[in-house]
This record gives C-alpha cells, sequence and structure tokens, in this order.
C-alpha cells in the first residue's frame, strides 16, 4: 500500500511539473505586425517610414510635445532633439523629409559616404537624377516605394546626402534645390 501511495504521489508530482514546464513555454501574447517592425528598426537606421519615435506625417506640435524636436534660438530651424545627425523638414505643420547622416543609414545599409556602386546595387529600381546643367547642385538616385522615398545625392563616386521622406518632397527637393539653411 505505502509502495502504491509513493508511485501515485510520484506520479503526480512528475505531471504537476510538466504542466508547469508546458505553461511555462507558452508563447504568452503576440506582439503587432507594427511592434515588431519598431524593434526591429535600429536606433542609427531611417527607413520609409522615419526613425523610431518619428515618422513621417507626424505633426511638429506633437513632436514638440514629446520633447523629440526643438527649435533653438541659434538654429535656422527645427532639430532632432538630440541627433544632430538628423535634420527634418516640415512642410506646413507635417514632417515631410529628414536629412540623414552617420551613423544613420537605410536598412540595406545605404547613407552618406557609401559607394554610388553599393548604392545600384542595393537600389537597381532607383532613377537617376541629373543636376542642372551649370549648377552647383548634385546628380542623384531616387528611390520610391508607394508615397516615400530615398533620396541619395552624390558626387559621382559616393552618397554625399541621403533623405527619407515622402516622394513628392524629396522630387521637388531635388528639382529645385535647396537653400543654405
Amino acid at each position: 500500500m505505502k509502495v502504491r501511495s509513493l508511485s501515485l504521489i510520484l506520479v503526480t508530482a512528475v505531471a504537476g511539473l510538466v504542466a508547469g514546464l508546458v505553461a511555462g513555454c507558452s508563447p504568452g501574447p503576440v506582439a503587432s505586425p507594427q511592434r515588431l517592425a519598431e524593434t526591429a528598426r535600429s536606433a542609427d537606421v531611417v527607413d520609409f517610414d522615419g526613425v523610431p519615435g518619428i515618422a513621417f506625417g507626424d505633426t511638429k506640435a506633437d513632436l514638440t510635445s514629446r520633447r523629440l524636436v526643438a527649435t533653438p534660438k541659434d538654429a535656422c530651424g527645427p532639430r532632432v532633439v538630440g541627433r544632430d545627425e538628423l535634420s527634418p523638414v516640415f512642410a506646413g505643420e507635417r514632417l515631410v523629409l529628414l536629412w540623414a547622416y552617420p551613423p544613420f543609414a537605410t536598412p540595406e545599409g545605404v547613407g552618406v559616404g557609401t559607394p554610388l556602386a553599393h548604392a545600384r546595387a542595393a537600389y537597381p529600381q532607383a532613377t537617376a537624377l541629373t543636376a542642372p546643367a551649370g549648377s552647383q547642385r548634385y546628380d542623384g538616385l531616387l528611390v520610391t516605394h508607394a508615397d516615400r522615398a530615398y533620396l541619395f545625392l552624390h558626387d559621382g563616386q559616393n552618397v554625399t546626402k541621403t533623405i527619407a521622406g515622402f516622394a513628392d518632397q524629396a522630387r521637388l527637393l531635388f528639382d529645385h534645390g535647396f537653400g543654405a539653411c
């Protein structure tokens, strides 16, 4: 009788242990696709959505209230707080472009300093843009995806400027140039 009781206790204990282990291995809540995408984005990657915490189309008021963008008195325009490598461009109140400097690069690793051959290989569908003759402007590569784009300005050898944002705004920037400020 004692052996049978001991066996029953042992079987019950093992069953409880197995049940606990199985319960501990459950996957738990599943993250949304948006959350997975945000988690996968590196802190130094600019993509067709923007950068972590800052998305194209966000309002200047929202970004300012979240203390992500400020306009210092001595600056020529709004700045991304704590990230001098990013320069935001607003049309009206909406973020439409980000100029991105190292260490920022696209998910494919293209950024300022990238050899032009690598940029073309990473984006074979890119449209080559030629700067107006006699201008001081750079030629470009325009990569579009839906209503978003990367604009890589280059000197014929390397990417010299990386701009990401809305495709229409990137094209306007290329076609009309940009000021010194």
